[in-house]
């Protein structure tokens, strides 16, 4: 079941370097929210500390607090695998394992979670996740060939594929269309509008009029000056955010002043 994000006063370090400063917001359940604002502002960095895959850098760390249905992500007793089984992540460029093939491409999170699960139900979950990604009919008749001998376009759903077969509650996208071409990009807008239906989805863009098309809710997160911190400057509905900000800083990065 999806489930909404809580955060309160986050503050992420690298070392003894503070990326981002002080952000506190509601990510409602079965949503998208959209993360925009200039390069080097943090969003991604946000975005990873979602799913705790920021700690991959050494040295990174976080206080404040991250919660999903009542739970701290950032507990002591809580192990950032199984965050990250809950909280799927799709990065910026296509990644599927190049030695697999499409169908262990799909099996491959489950696999990294240690789970056996025999032929038919594999099956089953592997058509399951490609048809929730708008990829099964594409690739049916493909599915021993490897991955990485799709289409740019059918790589990115193929990776949400492999993100959503685990029955994650929240998909994280890290600028999921900035390495596709405009069909491919609509396809993929396409599939985040009916995914919302069943997930909690946070995705980072620069595409101010994917922003405005795929999200409900818009953050918007800015930089105090070269070496600052990135703060959240505002969040609001996405119609408010496009058509009345309440920051002026707001108004002119989606008018296209900065950035």
């Amino acid at each position: 079941m999806a489930k909404g994000i809580e955060v309160t006063d986050l503050d992420i370090y690298y070392g003894d370097f503070l990326a981002v400063e002080g952000v506190s917001m509601r990510i409602p359940a079965r949503s998208v929210t959209a993360l925009i604002g200039p390069s080097g502002c943090g969003k991604s960095t946000f975005l990873r500390s979602l799913n705790r895959m920021h700690e991959v850098v050494p040295g990174a760390r976080v206080r404040g607090t991250v919660t999903v249905d009542g739970q701290s992500l950032y507990d002591a007793s809580v192990d950032p695998v199984e965050v990250r089984r809950q909280i799927g992540m799709v990065f910026q460029r296509p990644n599927p394992f190049p030695t697999m093939s499409v169908h262990d491409n799909v099996l491959a999170g489950l696999r990294l979670n240690n789970r056996r699960i025999p032929r038919t139900e594999a099956d089953d979950v592997v058509e399951r996740a490609l048809r929730g990604a708008h990829l099964w009919e594409e690739v049916k008749d493909r599915l021993g060939k490897p991955g990485k001998d799709l289409s740019g376009g059918q790589q990115q759903r193929l990776c949400i594929a492999r993100a959503i077969a685990v029955q994650p509650q929240v998909l994280l996208m890290d600028e999921p269309c900035s390495a596709l071409d405009p069909i491919s990009t609509s396809a993929i807008e396409s599939l985040i509008e009916d995914l919302k239906r069943d997930y909690t989805i946070v995705i980072v863009t620069h595409n101010m009029q994917q922003a405005a098309r795929v999200s409900q809710e818009t953050a918007f997160f800015n930089l105090a000056g070269a070496g600052r911190a990135g703060r959240l400057v505002e969040m609001n509905p996405t119609h408010r955010v496009f058509s009345s900000p309440d920051s002026p800083d707001t108004e002119a990065y989606v008018s296209g002043r900065f950035g």
